[in-house]
This record gives C-alpha cells, sequence and structure tokens, in this order.
C-alpha cells in the first residue's frame, strides 16, 4: 500500500489556504446559481446546498445567496425538490426528504456566518415548506420516510444515514425559528426532532428495513452528526468505524468491502470526531482528506488504495466543500464552525 501522494496538499489552517477551493465553486456555479456536481453537469440538492456552504464559509457570499435563490425558485409547491437536475431542468421526478430538509442548515449556516437576521426572514418560506414535507412522512416510531417516487407514491422505508442528515437539519430549522420567534413551528419541530433522535438512539428494527446499508461508513458516522448521546450508541458506533472503516493514514473507506477512501466521507468523519472530542483523529482525518487532490489542489472524489489511483476521475463541487467544512469545525476558522459540534438552538 502507497502513502497518499500529496501530504498536507491544502493549507486547512486558514482561510486564505482554503481559498482556492472557493474560487473553484464559484467557477463551477451556473448563471442560474446551481452548483453541478457530476461530470454531467447534473447535481442533486443536498450536493448543491454542500457546495453553497462551502462558498459562505470561505465569504463568497453573493455566490451563496446565488445559490440559495436557485432552491427559493426551483422548490415545489409541496416544499420538495426534485432529485436530480441539469441547471434549472429536472431529470429525475422522485422526491427525497433528506433533500427537502437541507436547506435549513445552509440558511442556519449563513446565518452564523452574518448574524444578518435578513437571511433567516428571506428564506423562512422555502425552509418551513422543506421542513413540512419531511415531517409529514414520519411514522409514530420517530423515523422519517425517505422519498416519493414520480407517481407520488411513498417508499416505505427508513435510511440511518438520510434521517440523521434530517434531524440536523430540524435542529437548524428550530434554531431558525427561535430567532424569528415562529413558536408553533419551534413547538412541534422540537417534538419531532426529539422522536427522531429516540430512534436514531436505538434503531434496531426501524431503518433500512428493504435493504441493508450498513456496508457504507455514513450509517457509523452520520448519527454521531445528527446528535446521539448514549455512551453505549457512541461507543457502537466509533467501534464499527476504527475496525471496519478506517485506514490508518489513508482516510475513510466509503464502502466496508472496498478498497477505497473517499474524500467527503473522511472529512465529514472527522468533524464526528471532533464532536465526541477525539481531536487528534479528527485532524489525521482532514488531512488524510486533503491529501488526495490534483496538481491545483483540488481534491478528487477518491483514492482506490489497491491500484494506488485516484478513481474516479471526478473533482465534485460537493467534495470540496467537505474539505471546507471540515477544515472550519477542526480548526475553528469561522463564527460557523460550531454548526456540526453543537446542538444549535436552544432548549
Amino acid at each position: 500500500m502507497k502513502e497518499l501522494p500529496n501530504p498536507s496538499a491544502i493549507d486547512s489552517t486558514s482561510l486564505s489556504g482554503l481559498n482556492h477551493l472557493g474560487q473553484f465553486l464559484k467557477n463551477t456555479q451556473l448563471n442560474s446559481g446551481a452548483i453541478p456536481s457530476n461530470k454531467n453537469k447534473s447535481h442533486d440538492p443536498w450536493d448543491h446546498l454542500e457546495a453553497v456552504m462551502g462558498l459562505s464559509t470561505l465569504g463568497f457570499k453573493s455566490e451563496a445567496l446565488k445559490g440559495l435563490d436557485w432552491m427559493a425558485l426551483n422548490q415545489n409547491d409541496d416544499g420538495s425538490w426534485f432529485n436530480l437536475y441539469n441547471d434549472n431542468d429536472p431529470l429525475e421526478l422522485n422526491k427525497q426528504t433528506n433533500y427537502a430538509s437541507y436547506i435549513a442548515v445552509a440558511v442556519w449556516h449563513l446565518y452564523l456566518l452574518t448574524t444578518d437576521k435578513n437571511i433567516l426572514q428571506k428564506y423562512w418560506h422555502p425552509v418551513k415548506q422543506g421542513i413540512l414535507f419531511s415531517l409529514a412522512l414520519q411514522n409514530n416510531n420517530g423515523a422519517i420516510a425517505w422519498n416519493i417516487d414520480e407517481s407520488e407514491k411513498v417508499d416505505n422505508d427508513y435510511l440511518l444515514t438520510g434521517c440523521s442528515s434530517i434531524a440536523k437539519s430540524i435542529e437548524c430549522a428550530i434554531a431558525i425559528s427561535q430567532v424569528l420567534e415562529e413558536k408553533a413551528c419551534e413547538a412541534a419541530w422540537k417534538i419531532a426532532h426529539s422522536k427522531l433522535l429516540i430512534a436514531l438512539e436505538s434503531p434496531a428494527g426501524i431503518f433500512d428495513l428493504k435493504k441493508d446499508r450498513s456496508r457504507f461508513s455514513m450509517d457509523w458516522y452520520y448519527p454521531l452528526l445528527a446528535g446521539v448521546v448514549s455512551e453505549e450508541r457512541i461507543k457502537d458506533l466509533t467501534t464499527k468505524i476504527n475496525n471496519s472503516f478506517w485506514i490508518r493514514g489513508l482516510g475513510i473507506k466509503c464502502v466496508e468491502d472496498e478498497p477505497w477512501v473517499t474524500v467527503a466521507e473522511t472529512s465529514e468523519c472527522s468533524i464526528a470526531f471532533k464532536k465526541i472530542g477525539e481531536t487528534q483523529i479528527a485532524e489525521e482525518l482532514l488531512q488524510n482528506a486533503i491529501s488526495i487532490v490534483d496538481e491545483q489542489s483540488i481534491p478528487f472524489m477518491g483514492w482506490q488504495f489497491e491500484e494506488n489511483i485516484y478513481w474516479p476521475d471526478e473533482k465534485p463541487a460537493w467534495t470540496s466543500a467537505a474539505c471546507i467544512l471540515a477544515a472550519d469545525a477542526i480548526n475553528n476558522l469561522t463564527n460557523a464552525s460550531i454548526l456540526f459540534l453543537k446542538e444549535q438552538f436552544k432548549s
């Protein structure tokens, strides 16, 4: 096994050391505000919002606002977004609940950076509608169905990773509702959030009923980002990560049985370890993530460590954004560094 080819290729300890990633995201963004993430120039709403947060972190405020405006203009009447777009044109007409709710995280993130209440007011409607779309599919046990297909049929399966992401989104939406004094939403969403976290703490028999997704690393670190707190649950999650997904010196595998570490998973997992106080591991994983880059220090999607090649030969916008967010969380570069490290609403 070779070492990563570009150790310490990016200076993650300062915003200036990451500025080229912001320029990359800016150059990727279309006139409409959409931020493509795939080779065919398509994007999904979640990846788009991750890139928006990367722009926000590095001070590209006008571009970030264009990205949020794209979300507002393309929201469906029911509060959802379609699964995949080419610019403003929907390519896949199913609607995922974790996509609908994630705008709350991006809007709250920009507020943390700017303390501009006008931002929360401007995007309150799409945030509220997105959360309501997702919560309309919440089961009595707290879990939220992951998808409505193009025929408007609900897929009654509940994804552990997706629901973890939704939990963070609801948390940020509650924080927004508190600032805006939207008390009815705050009260209802706190109940829904509590029910969802209870499910994430004791997930047996609740999630991934149709397909076992436990071979994916996201199922193991996303609950940490969502806010699970029991020592036993945290120990189970971190033990699995350590034994099955963490390749020392390289990073976090996307899939347990594939020789492939990915930049986004490694970046996100670094934030999860930082959140639970494992700062040394977090710093090491961040260094792994920012070493899988091209000659211009733009991150590839991942590194295939048996063939010792970058794979696939793609550099998605949201992958760079994941590095930016991890660098902020680990090195406390902005006022938004706490976004994924602490609960955002007031109890």
